[in-house]
């Protein structure tokens, strides 16, 4: 079909002309399916008369939503949706458009509802689903329902959103006032979290600054007294903040634990010093023991020194052994030296004797008394010892032997039953080899003494020969086992190829140390040459080995004596003011370096040993007086503390100065051990006191700025409630302002500052509304003034007219101000000696203009001059003080009264606009 005919026989509502297709719209009905579907299609038209005349066709919601989601930016869609939802049109059924609104998600059209709907429960459905907070906002501050806007005020969360509700919810007060309160508590939680923010990052800082300090007494202590303040806060750390804490925490645990681990080796280091001492110790008791049976002997012989010098020996070499090992007491190093020189007494007057052996035998043979006595001398045999067989037959032969037999048996006797005595203590102790060796001396002296004056002390030696027996054959019967493993067990350990050198000698010496510390028990040549073999195998296999460890004791010994000579060097010029935890230091690493460069060789150890020893006694002797002093000068810190506290200072200045002697205090260095504690807990309860009273003085400070802070918000809120009715009121205002200049400073902050911009907002609403009272009361004063000048222009219209010059009169009982009254005389005046009319016109049109300037009228174009003239005149006049509007308003109404004679022509000319003029200055805000 050709284009003709198809527009000929199209529908109407398909007509190229707008006006026909808008006239179709009225002839579809949207009942019909097709044709709601043309009406639809009319809906998209692109005529806005046809589109807007479908769209009042359609009636259902459903196909408007269907239609904006083909064509959103269709503005009379929206328009016809609002309508509907709303309920200004359509006759929808509430509860259906509840449903409606309830699924929309489009924040314009909910915005519209919410605003236009025709209930309260269809608007609060629409703020309901309204998500934006500027949508919310706008319903806050516009919607026409109380109710609506509470709803949308109470979903405003944000500081900025609930700052523009306090700025623009003017026409509702409960909106603006619940703003202002939850704006108020944001910013104070906000303050609080990050007071609480500011208060773990502090806890923090210390805590960093803590697991980075060395370790002190009280390095625990406050470590966990920060645990403690940090698990106090209520408010939860952030994810890096509770990494740092955990990092600190782990660092914090690292120090304290390596100390715990340095305490425990230290504990372990004086475990084995104290069993090095029993060892030392046992070893000088059994010197000692020997050295103090040899008086009670009745005879010393050979086999008495050779058996002392087997112990001596024995003795030298376990001590230089452990001395490597451990540094001696000074006491037991003493006792250690008595014993040697003892000792040595002994051993020197043994090879005195035997020295002059062969001289006290001839002189016997030969009966050479003067020979004799010399050698004897010779001697010099000491009274505590007894003499040897030689030197006691000498003895005897020169104090004549028949003069001192009864006396010596009679000694030797008594000498023989307290050894007995001894014998039984000893074996009742179990001391086998004490035992041995004094019943060994007893039967030899037994002996050599007559059996009728021994009769008893023979039963009861026997009777204790039969008890050591008893326990010799105990012994062997122990010690037979042992020695055939000592046995086994060295011969294993020569043929293990598998053990270190320094493994090998270490257990080869143990096993040497425990068949020695069997002694004679169980001893036989078999077991013996087998043990002998071991061991010489062992010592052969451990040669090389043992000349590189005597090179190494060499280079030992060398490193001790340069640590030894350093240490001289510094006690023999110490500093004045040397530091006793650095002394402490170098002692303890000087400790460390000794027992590092160990062993050394034995000849030597000894030696070396005691210089060391002397050197510590005398290091610990200055650390402790240096300590002492460090002492002395931490208690002159306490009494200056507790002089600060009695003196009349400001609280923070005693504060500081208490934290420059806490700095004095950590650059002193640690008093003794015993005092440091004490002293600490005397200067830090001092301190604490000097900070308590800081912290109370700030305490009251903040409790005076809090209730200066009440007060002034007291303050705001009678005057943001108070509304001044005339002028006289701004006595008011400015006694607030008197009182809030009393209550000044307050503290700074955030509170601060929004309550002093809120009061200057009071303040300068109220001096506006002041101000604009004035201005009223002005008018209104000079609207009471009305009568008198309407009878001024008559008189002046009559004046003009030829008539007599007659004065206006003022009734007695017209309350008129007096400068109203001057200009009431001066205008009676003005007609006795008029003007020119002329003059009196430009008067009223500066007048005018003056009016006109101050309620910022318009002003035309030939009034500019008297415009530009009046402002330099302000201008001038204002150099002094700057003149109010009301004071002006009240300037140009008193000169309007004095100005004239004014004709009819005039006034009626200027009347309308000052008129006009003064209604525009009632509504007009103060500049």
């Amino acid at each position: 079909m050709p284009g003709f005919l198809r527009r000929l026989f199209a529908p109407r509502w398909q007509h190229p002309d707008a006006e026909v297709r808008c006239q179709a719209v009225a002839r579809l009905d949207p009942a019909s399916p097709e044709q709601r579907q043309a009406l639809e299609t009319l809906c998209l038209d692109a005529e806005a008369t046809v589109r807007q005349a479908a769209l009042e066709r359609i009636a259902s919601p459903e196909t408007l939503l269907e239609l904006l989601t083909r064509q959103p930016e269709l503005t009379e869609i929206r328009h016809r949706l609002v309508m509907l939802l709303s309920g200004r049109s359509g006759g929808i059924d509430l509860t259906q458009r509840l449903r409606i609104v309830e699924r929309l998600d489009d924040r314009g059209l909910l915005s519209q509802v919410a605003l236009e709907g025709d209930n309260q429960q269809l608007r609060l459905a629409a703020v309901a689903r309204l998500t934006a907070e500027e949508d919310l906002i706008q319903q806050a501050c516009d919607n026409g329902i109380a109710a609506v806007r509470h709803a949308a005020a109470a979903r405003v969360t944000s500081e900025a959103g609930l700052q523009q509700l306090v700025q623009r919810a003017r026409r509702d007060r409960q909106v603006m006032r619940q703003a202002r309160e939850r704006l108020n508590r944001l910013r104070t939680d906000a303050a609080s979290l990050a007071a609480a923010r500011a208060q773990r990052e502090a806890l923090l800082a210390k805590l960093e600054a803590h697991a980075r300090a060395p370790w002190e007494p009280l390095y625990a202590g406050r470590y966990r007294h920060l645990v403690r303040e940090w698990e106090s806060l209520e408010d939860l750390p952030d994810p890096e903040q509770e990494r740092r804490f955990q990092e600190a925490s782990l660092q914090c645990r690292k120090v304290i634990s390596d100390h715990e681990a340095r305490e425990h080796a230290i504990a372990e280091t004086d475990r084995r010093r104290e069993q090095a001492a029993e060892a030392r110790e046992s070893l000088l008791e059994a010197l000692e023991e020997s050295l103090a049976g040899l008086p009670r002997g009745d005879r010393l012989t050979a086999q008495d020194i050779a058996s002392l010098r087997a112990q001596k020996v024995l003795l030298a070499n376990r001590w230089q052994a452990l001395s490597d090992l451990h540094v001696t007491d000074e006491a037991l190093r003493q006792r250690y030296d008595s014993v040697l020189e003892d000792y040595d007494r002994v051993l020197g007057a043994w090879e005195r004797l035997d020295a002059h052996a062969a001289d006290i035998e001839r002189a016997l043979k030969e009966q050479d008394a003067e020979r004799l006595q010399a050698s004897v001398t010779a001697c010099d045999w000491p009274d505590t010892l007894p003499p040897s067989p030689l030197l006691a037959r000498a003895q005897q032969w020169l104090a004549g032997r028949e003069e001192s037999e009864d006396e010596a048996l009679e000694v030797r006797l008594d000498r023989f039953s307290q050894d007995l005595v001894q014998l039984e203590k000893l074996l009742d102790r179990g001391a086998f080899k004490g035992a041995s060796r004094l019943h060994q001396s007893l039967r030899h002296r037994a002996d050599s003494l007559p059996a009728a004056s021994l009769r008893p002390q023979l039963a009861t030696l026997k009777r204790l020969g039969a008890r050591l027996a008893e326990l010799r054959d105990w012994r062997g019967f122990v010690a037979g086992p042992k020695r055939e493993q000592l046995c086994q067990a060295i011969e294993q350990l020569a043929d293990d190829s598998g053990i270190t050198d320094a493994e090998l000698d270490q257990r080869h010496r143990q096993l040497v140390r425990d068949w020695k510390g069997l002694g004679d028990a169980a001893a036989s040549r078999e077991l013996s040459e087998r043990f002998r073999s071991a061991s010489d195998r062992i010592h052969e296999r451990l040669a090389p080995w043992r000349e590189h460890q005597a090179s190494v004791r060499a280079r030992n010994l060398e490193a001790r004596t340069a640590l030894c000579e350093q240490l001289e060097a510094l006690l023999e010029a110490p500093a004045g003011d040397a530091d006793p935890d650095a002394l402490r230091r170098i002692r303890d690493q000087a400790r460390e370096e000794w027992r590092r460069h160990s062993p050394v060789p034995r000849d030597q150890a000894q030696a070396i040993g005691r210089r060391f020893g002397r050197i510590r006694f005398a290091l610990q002797g200055l650390i402790d007086q240096r300590a002492k002093e460090v002492a002395d000068a931490k208690r002159e810190l306490i009494d200056e503390v507790q002089a600060l506290i009695e003196r009349p200072l400001p609280p923070d200045e005693r504060a500081e100065r208490t934290k420059s002697l806490q700095q004095r205090w950590r650059e002193l260095g640690r008093a003794p051990r015993g005092e440091e504690q004490t002293l600490w807990r005397e200067f830090r309860a001092a301190c604490d006191q000097v900070f308590a009273m800081r912290e109370a003085q700030r305490d009251d400070r903040a409790q005076r700025a809090r209730q200066r802070l009440d007060e002034m918000q007291a303050l705001i809120d009678r005057l943001d409630a108070w509304q001044p009715a005339r002028h006289a009121d701004s006595q008011v205002l400015e006694q607030a302002i008197a009182q809030a200049a009393a209550l000044e400073p307050l503290p700074t902050g955030r509170r601060t500052e929004g309550m002093r911009r809120r009061w200057s907002g009071i303040v300068r609403t109220r001096r506006e509304r002041l101000a604009r009272l004035a201005v009223v009361e002005e008018i209104q004063q000079w609207q009471a003034c009305r009568p008198l000048l309407e009878a001024h222009l008559a008189a002046d219209a009559a004046y003009l007219e030829g008539g007599a010059c007659e004065d206006v009169p003022l009734a007695q009982d017209f309350d008129l101000s007096d400068e109203m009254r001057s200009a009431h005389e001066r205008r009676n005046a003005a007609r006795q000696d008029p003007p020119p009319l002329q003059e009196v016109g430009e008067r009223l049109a500066r007048l005018r203009v003056h009016l006109s300037l101050l309620a910022m009228g318009r002003i035309s174009q030939h009034d500019e001059p008297l415009r530009l003239a009046i402002q330099v005149e302000r201008l001038n006049e204002g150099l002094g003080r700057e003149l109010s509007r009301a004071e002006e308003v009240r300037i140009v109404l008193r000169n309007l009264l004095a100005t004239g004679p004014v004709s009819p022509e005039q006034w009626e000319r200027e009347v309308g606009e000052l008129d006009s003029l003064l209604t525009r200055l009632t509504r007009l805000p103060p500049p």
